[in-house]
């Protein structure tokens, strides 16, 4: 972040698959692997054979005789997990409707600039629980971050993922918690972060956009947090939803430097991945 650039990928190809459109990932993995040394190769998944007439399991394979990395953008987590299975470089989840790592990655990171020692501190997710939730509960519990979920009922992370993140938190010596009143969970909070109501691929729902009005993050609710808590979004917003103009504008608000973090927190990851892997 600084402005020094290794070499980590010089000579290197990045396969960066795509099957659903993105601003940050794209744009964040394409500088980040150049400024590394390497090529970035956007491949849409139309573009590819992949699942039509060639099975996912060999397009890893073949992939990996061509490219050093490969960078997934997709619908179903398991295309992803198959995908590293068969392949022999590494495989990247840069988003799944299941979960968001390198998000997550850039959250904690943007945390950690904010609150030198996150440990013990308090995040607050106010909205929809989807992915980004997800995603930002495992790594605040393993960045020694409490976790609470502030979400209406129906908007819950599914219970089988819930309890693996509650498994987590207990070995990490961290909490999740669920407080449906988003008044009380921002109550000592260091951190609000929300996302969009209706999820990429999701048709609009008016029920589900009514029950999400309380959780909007706007100035009156974010004076109700700890006095030096943050603004978090992983954007894209939909201002005047689940955020306010006001907020997102504010001096409170670090979302635009957790944008720019994406960057920075996936060269970190490429180049630990492709020393270990060797290449």
């Amino acid at each position: 972040k600084q402005g020094a650039h290794d070499e980590a990928l010089a000579g290197k190809t990045v396969a960066l698959i795509f099957g659903k459109p993105s601003t940050r990932t794209r744009v964040s993995f394409s500088v980040g692997v150049h400024q590394l040394g390497g090529m970035p190769l956007y491949l849409s998944e139309q573009e590819l054979q992949m699942r039509k007439s060639e099975s996912l399991e060999d397009t890893a394979r073949v992939l990996s005789r061509f490219v050093d990395m490969i960078v997934i953008r997709t619908f179903a987590q398991k295309d992803v997990e198959d995908l590293a299975d068969c392949a022999t470089v590494p495989v990247i989840n840069a988003l799944t409707d299941d979960d968001h790592p390198c998000q997550a990655l850039a959250d904690i990171m943007t945390f950690e600039e904010r609150f030198v020692d996150p440990a013990g501190r308090k995040m607050v997710y106010l909205g929809d629980g989807n992915n980004v939730a997800a995603s930002l509960a495992e790594a605040c519990a393993m960045a020694g971050v409490n976790m609470c979920l502030s979400v209406p009922e129906g908007c819950d992370l599914p219970p089988a993922k819930m309890s693996k993140l509650e498994a987590l938190a207990l070995d990490c010596g961290t909490s999740i918690t669920v407080e449906r009143d988003p008044e009380k969970a921002v109550a000592g909070a260091s951190a609000l972060y929300t996302d969009v109501w209706i999820s990429m691929g999701q048709e609009h729902d008016s029920a589900k956009m009514e029950a999400l009005r309380p959780y909007q993050v706007n100035a009156s609710l974010v004076a109700k947090a700890g006095p030096d808590a943050v603004v978090m979004h992983c954007l894209p917003a939909h201002r005047g939803d689940e955020i306010t103009d006001e907020v997102m504008d504010g001096f409170q608000s670090a979302v635009f430097d957790e944008a720019e973090n994406r960057l920075h927190a996936q060269k970190a990851l490429m180049a630990f991945l492709i020393s270990e892997a060797g290449r």
